[in-house]
């Protein structure tokens, strides 16, 4: 029968063959018994009877003839022999070899149970591990793969970023450039606007004094030294503010001012005198009215053609005077 091993301590795993051991063992406690078995019942058994006759005279030694025997009497089989005591014994001892077998048999089972659940344990754990590390995988790939996607995206941050900062640098360049171009442009505008004023002051200085020197030559009377329509002329004073000229040089500006004259107003004979400085190469330096006709456009259209006839021609000596004075007139401006 089975016993309640729980009691028992846990004992290791036997070797293999234990099967076939048990099984011999058996086999030998059962020959055993069965040896005993018949060994006691053996020696209980009674002998059979014997019997003998006793002679007190001394019989013939003559042989005598044979007398026949009688048969013996049948003797009644012995009574079994009591062995409880032997059999008690026997049957302790083959109880007691069941139970041991059968311990043996039910802790042997215990184990393999044991063992095979020992073994599922092990497998499971394995599956587990497996899965475990199966699982660990395919997290360590996906975050690989967040990781690549991450680097990625910031990869393409920066390089938007870059370009963003490209851009807004070539904006900075632009906007410097064109910065600068303004203010060379506003250098320049007031370069040329610090030429223009200083220009104007020199040729509003320039005017003052011609128109100062003018004033002058017509209080002496030296409009009418050049015969109504030529330069006025004078030596080498500072009466009309010039410097002497050849005979022919008056004419000769004359035509050369004369079609620049822009006029389409009347024919009278009105007279303006315009002063006139030039450099030694004939560029015409300033060109101011010193008398006035009395008629503000004719003499705006005589100084305009002055102005226009620049450079100046240039006297007998090479070069052209410092400063002279040309008359002009309506009536000498030839028809359109």
């Amino acid at each position: 029968m089975a016993r309640n091993t729980s009691r028992y301590p846990f004992e290791p795993p036997r070797e293999r063959g234990t099967w076939r051991a048990l099984a011999l063992a058996v086999l030998m406690h059962a020959l055993l018994a069965l040896f005993l078995y018949h060994g006691i019942q053996w020696q209980n058994s009674m002998p059979a009877g014997t019997e003998a006759e006793l002679w007190t005279d001394v019989p013939d030694m003559t042989t005598p003839p044979p007398r026949p025997v009688a048969p013996p009497a049948p003797v009644a089989p012995p009574a079994p022999p009591v062995q409880t005591e032997n059999a008690d014994i026997a049957l302790q001892q083959q109880k007691r070899q069941q139970e041991e077998a059968a311990r043996e048999a039910a802790q042997l089972a215990e184990q393999q149970r044991l063992q095979q659940q020992q073994q599922q344990q092990e497998a499971e754990a394995r599956r587990q591990q497996e899965q475990a590390a199966q699982l660990a995988a395919q997290k360590a790939a996906q975050l690989r793969q967040q990781q690549a996607q991450a680097e990625k995206l910031q990869q393409q941050k920066l390089a938007e970023q870059q370009k963003q900062q490209q851009l807004q640098l070539q904006l900075q360049q632009q906007q410097q450039e064109q910065q600068q171009a303004q203010l060379e442009a506003q250098k320049k505008a007031a370069a040329q606007k610090a030429a223009r004023a200083k220009a104007e002051a020199q040729a509003q200085a320039k005017r003052m004094q011609q128109e100062r020197q003018a004033r002058i030559a017509q209080m002496q009377g030296l409009a009418g030294a050049a015969g109504g329509n030529g330069l006025a002329k004078s030596g080498t004073g500072n009466g009309a503010g010039g410097t002497a000229t050849s005979p022919g040089y008056a004419d000769k500006v004359r035509r050369l001012v004369l079609p620049h004259v822009i006029w389409s107003g009347s024919r009278d004979d009105v007279r303006t005198v315009v002063s006139v400085h030039c450099a030694p190469d004939g560029t015409v330096l300033s060109a101011t009215v010193a008398r006035s006709s009395g008629n503000p456009q004719w003499d705006e259209a005589a100084q305009r053609a002055v102005e226009q006839t620049n450079p100046m021609p240039t006297d007998t000596n090479g070069k052209a005077p410092s400063q002279f004075n040309v008359i002009l007139t309506p009536a000498d401006v030839p028809a359109n």
